[in-house]
């Protein structure tokens, strides 16, 4: 989005360093920290962002996310795991979008025109995912129960105000390509996946510019646009279990 014009604030918890080379290709970039899971944490970044030259928030992508390696299925899984996935990954977007909605009603006219929110969802939150419930329940929850309200609700604000989501299923990141090197993984995620390749960010991120873009979806609200090569499904049986 910098590369567009946009005045970009990207957000950390805990991990500071790989925004730093971001920074460097984008000398504008505003950083700003905050634990999105903490009430007071997500308001006082709202109100930092209102007193910068950063604010007021006229776009919102919601795209933090945590889920935990070690596959659980329901029935063994503690009520504090299941607790510390939702209010990581579902409630913190609620606090988030909560406080940009805030924001939202103290915006000038022109910035309420160009008001949007864009949540990143999942292909788990479709398909759900074994051994991973509290994912996968908090990106539905995202991606259907939230978008679709709050595409109902920003217009009370904004009245041009527009609330999507984008999925992707697998994507090459850091922390994604050890597991992908895994064979079996890896033929799991392209086994139902007609374009038989593995995503990587600018394909979620030009998604995430035209959703959020004004000019190219202005008509465009409450929408779940996947972005995972057509996928079907998931794989429940290897070859060798039929």
């Amino acid at each position: 989005m910098p590369a567009l014009g946009a005045k970009v604030t990207a957000h950390y918890n805990t991990q500071r360093d790989p925004l730093l080379p971001l920074l460097q290709t984008y000398p504008t970039l505003h950083i700003i920290q905050a634990d999105l899971a903490d009430e007071t944490a997500v308001v006082d970044l709202f109100a930092a962002l209102s007193r910068s030259d950063a604010g007021p928030v006229q776009v919102l992508v919601v795209n933090h996310a945590i889920a935990d390696r070690q596959r659980v299925p329901v029935v063994d899984m503690t009520l504090a795991r299941w607790n510390r996935i939702l209010t990581a990954n579902l409630t913190s977007a609620f606090l988030v979008c909560r406080e940009y909605l805030k924001h939202l009603r103290q915006a000038s006219s022109e910035a309420k025109d160009k008001a949007a929110i864009v949540l990143v969802g999942s292909t788990a939150g479709k398909f759900g995912e074994a051994g991973n419930a509290d994912y996968s329940v908090a990106k539905s929850g995202m991606m259907y129960g939230l978008t679709m309200t709050l595409k109902n609700e920003i217009v009370k604000i904004a009245p041009r105000g527009r609330v999507n989501t984008v999925a992707p299923g697998w994507v090459y990141t850091p922390m994604a390509e050890a597991l992908l090197a895994d064979a079996e993984i890896r033929y799991s995620a392209l086994a139902t996946m007609p374009l038989k390749k593995i995503a990587v960010p600018i394909d979620v991120a030009t998604q995430i510019v035209v959703l959020s873009s004004t000019a190219v979806s202005g008509h465009v609200t409450g929408q779940v646009l996947m972005v995972e090569g057509g996928m079907e499904g998931r794989v429940l049986n290897k070859p060798e279990d039929i």
